[in-house]
């Protein structure tokens, strides 16, 4: 695996300027044609990423429709009630969707290094490793059988053994049972989220070697938010650098290495036979979107003057974006009424009738997904 990496490494990378660099990023993140990938479905698109943050259930939905052009929201939900796809605390300590298959080798590679780190949160909230494990078997057992219980549900059940659930303790006790593989998030009902038991969930997974999982991870990554590098990857897995660039070197020559503006990167070797000009397209991405959470620099996307309107006081709540030629123009709130979603835009550059229009066009297009009319 080391002289695949030597070997690739050695090779003349290809040159990009900052713009080419956004406009193969922007296809690598499935919001133009890519000249490889064709999801067909949910599986599909999470397949590619390999995991995309979806701490609020809504953003991470839309998420999929906006690469699944013509679906609706109820498709995507039925989607998801097949299994394929789920949400579980993979790495970062932040709720992802991943593959089905893949959520066991992902939570024991990646969320092993959360789970570690665990134990300064659970003394500031009185808790135990005792504490933590008993109510993961008690959940265990409680949804034992193909059982599904709502967040709630879970909460009586472990303050019914005894357990303080207060404050932030649920919230740990039911993150902790989920990081160590017991549980994981299954589809809301209505507007609640629920649980369920990963192994009955996904009884077949997917269980590569360590070196062969290192290299799932740098692929997934690289090829749907390229140009990055072994840093980007690292912060993203929550990995360290040695085993990212471990991941790297076992991709082998999937991956080609590229300079953007001098600095040393990598995509996806197949994409370098995609389009590299500018292309003047536009997108109503939501709030939580790989478009932004997948990098710690964002100067390709985002003009930093505008970072606090996207993440006001940077309190890593991030605002639905209009993005325009792979660049964020605008942020847009919505409010789902029964009819209608009603949306208010908020420009971050001057808005002209065309681009207005455009603007609305788009988000006509979501208003479609979830079956509802617009109001703008």
């Amino acid at each position: 695996m080391l002289a695949v990496h030597d070997q690739r490494e050695a090779a003349v990378p290809v040159r990009l300027t900052g713009a080419e660099a956004l406009a193969l990023r922007v296809t690598s993140l499935l919001l133009r044609p890519h000249p490889v990938a064709r999801p067909a479905g949910v599986a599909d698109v999470v397949e590619w990423f390999g995991a995309m943050q979806a701490q609020d259930v809504a953003s991470g939905e839309w998420s999929l429709g906006v690469r699944l052009p013509g679906r609706t929201h109820a498709d995507v939900r039925a989607a998801l009630e097949r299994r394929e796809a789920l949400r579980t605390w993979p790495m970062r300590g932040t709720v992802h969707l991943v593959p089905a298959r893949d959520a066991h080798w992902m939570l024991a590679v990646t969320g092993v290094r959360t789970l570690a780190g665990a134990a300064a949160r659970r003394a500031q909230l009185g808790l135990t490793e005792a504490d933590a494990d008993r109510a993961a078997d008690v959940l265990g057992d409680a949804l034992a059988g193909g059982g599904r219980l709502t967040r709630a549900e879970c909460l009586a059940t472990l303050g019914a053994a005894g357990l303080d659930t207060s404050g932030q303790r649920g919230y740990h006790l039911l993150w902790y049972a989920s990081q160590r593989g017991v549980t994981c998030i299954a589809p809301h009902v209505g507007k609640e989220q629920t649980f369920a038991l990963l192994d009955e969930w996904v009884p077949d997974p997917h269980r590569p070697d360590r070196d062969e999982a290192l290299g799932l991870l740098a692929l997934r990554y690289v090829r749907s938010h390229g140009p990055v590098t072994a840093h980007d990857l690292a912060r993203w897995t929550g990995l360290t650098v040695t085993d990212a660039r471990r991941g790297i070197a076992a991709a082998g020559d999937a991956l080609a290495p590229v300079e953007v503006d001098g600095t040393a990167a990598l995509v996806d070797a197949a994409l370098l036979d995609a389009p590299r000009e500018p292309v003047d397209d536009l997108h109503t991405l939501p709030g939580f979107d790989e478009y932004l959470l997948g990098f710690k620099d964002r100067t390709l996307m985002l003009d930093p003057a505008h970072a606090n309107a996207v993440v006001p006081g940077n309190n890593g709540v991030f605002q639905s974006t209009v993005v325009r030629g792979g660049r964020v123009v605008g942020t847009w709130k919505r409010t789902i009424g029964k009819s209608a979603v009603t949306v208010t835009l908020q420009p971050l550059v001057p808005f002209d009738a065309a681009l207005r229009s455009r603007v609305e066009s788009a988000l006509a297009g979501y208003a479609r997904y979830l079956g509802l009319s617009l109001r703008l």
